[in-house]
Formats: C-alpha cells, structure tokens, sequence
C-alpha cells in the first residue's frame, strides 16, 4: 500500500512539472501570438479600408460618366442644330466630366482616341471626338458637315458608360490615377496643347486637379494611420494649388488661357510639381 501512494504520489509530481513546464512555455510565446495577430487585424483593416476607397472611387467614376453622356448629348443637340454660340458655351464645362475620370477612361483601348484625341495624334481619317468639333467651332466657325463626328462622340460616350460598369478599380488603380492626373496637368494643359483652338485649358487643368483630389480623399483615412505627415503635406498642397487656380474663375468657368501671363502659367506647374511629388509616395507608403 505504501509502494502505491508512493507511486501515486510520484505521478502527480510529475504531471504538476509537466503541467507547469507548458504553463511557462504558453506564457513565453504569448506576447509574440499576440504581436503576429495584432499585425493580422491591422493588415485586414487596412485591407478592407482600401477595398472601400476602391469600392466608392467606382461608384464616383460611373456618377461622372453619366454627367458625361448627358453634357455631350446637350452639346451634340447643339452642335446638329448648327448653334456655334451654344456648343461653345457647352463644350469645355462638358469635357470636365471626362477629365476627372481619364485614368479609368484611358484603360478602354481606342475608346480614349475616339472622344480626346488631338489632330495630329491619329491619322487624319480616323480623328473624330470633341478636338475634332473644338476646331470645327473655333477655327472654321461653323459646324456645317459635323454631324457624323457629333453622333459618333455621343455613341462612343455611352460606350464608356456601358464600359466603367465592367472596370475592375484596384488601389494600385488609384494612386497611379492620381499621379497621372497631375502628369497630364503638366505634360499638356500646363503648356496650353490641349485645347489649341478654343484655349479653355484651365477647366481640363481643373478637372484633373479634382479628379486626382477625389483620389486621395479616399485614400487619405488610411494614409493618415501610416503616415499622418505626408497626409498632411498633400492635403496643404492641394489646397494650395486650388487657391491659385481661384483666381482665374469667371463665373461657373474659367478664363481662357491666353489671357495668363507667363509667371502665372509657370507658378501654376511649379504647384502642380510640388503636390506631384508626395502625392506619388502614397503607394509606397499603403503598399498599393
């Protein structure tokens, strides 16, 4: 009996240094499992975060393309009707609603070239869109003949619209769309190339400025938990640059861009590069 509770006795013994040994081992372990699923919850809210930006700049993109098709029927109608006056008053404020949403735009292949492309940048025969009816009412002041090139802008319009339901928006999407925005504003618009007959360059200016802004004010709550600085930095540099295009407002529209001055055209790149800048380290920094 003696040999028994001894036994019994040396058993329990046992398991206790047993039990305790894996005790101090959970406990060892315990603040790395909770680092490693601390960093998982917070990759996942990042993850869902960007889904949501992704998700609404979607959203954003068909809400403007429907703006789009019914701003290009109304000047088309006024184009047909052989009213100059009226399709110019139409024309640039129209395009804005294009200009905003280029990134998603230019993904459609030939589509782009159909609505915006300038003379020069296709061949002759195949050069249809808006630039084509800009140099119709501003060079030959008259839209005698376009008709043809009115209903295909209008065609290809809705075409766009059928297309942006089918888009596939990614975060990747967003921020090189923002920095591609800012890179038309100073490859083309800056310059005064885009709009070489009717001079309206500065709603397309800021058209791209806005749409890059729509960019980064959905990315910027998730900016802001990885780096509230650059967050900041942007945001003043937008509000900067906004401030300087103010001046230039007439009304609902803007002046025409022949009437800047040379340092006025240069300050305004010289904004555009400085809010260019930060604004292309967002992906690094969200790891899109």
């Amino acid at each position: 009996m003696k040999k028994l509770v001894t036994a019994f006795a040396t058993g329990i013994l046992g398991a206790a240094i047993v039990l305790a040994g894996c005790s101090s081992k959970e406990e060892t372990a315990s603040p790395q499992a909770e680092g490693t699923a601390t960093a998982t919850a917070t990759a996942a809210a990042a993850s869902e975060g960007l889904k949501a930006a992704t998700e609404s700049y979607k959203k954003y993109v068909i809400e403007q393309t429907d703006l789009f098709v019914q701003a290009t029927e109304a000047f088309v109608d006024a184009v047909k009707a052989g009213d100059v006056e009226k399709a110019r008053e139409l024309y640039a404020p129209s395009r804005m609603y294009y200009e905003r949403i280029e990134p998603i735009a230019e993904s459609f292949g030939d589509l782009d070239p159909n609505i915006d492309a300038r003379e020069g940048d296709v061949d002759e025969s195949e050069w249809r869109g808006y630039h084509r009816l800009e140099k119709a009412l501003w060079v030959q002041k008259s839209v005698e003949g376009q008709d043809k090139y009115a209903d295909q802008l209008l065609s290809d319009s809705q075409q766009l619209r059928a297309l942006v339901e089918t888009v596939e928006v990614t975060p990747d999407m967003l921020v090189t769309g923002a920095v591609g925005l800012l890179n038309e504003v100073s490859s083309s618009k800056v310059v005064g190339e885009e709009e070489r007959y009717s001079h309206t360059d500065l709603y397309d200016f800021a058209a791209n400025v806005e749409g890059a802004e729509k960019i980064f004010e959905l990315l910027k709550p998730e900016l802001e938990k990885k780096d509230a600085s650059l967050a900041s930095d942007i945001e003043q540099k937008f509000a900067d640059l906004k401030a300087d295009l103010a001046q230039y407002k007439e009304g609902d529209g803007y002046k025409i861009y022949t009437e800047l001055k040379p340092d006025q055209t240069k300050k305004l790149s010289q904004l555009i590069d400085a809010l260019a800048e930060p604004l292309s380290q967002m992906g690094t920094v969200l790891g899109a």
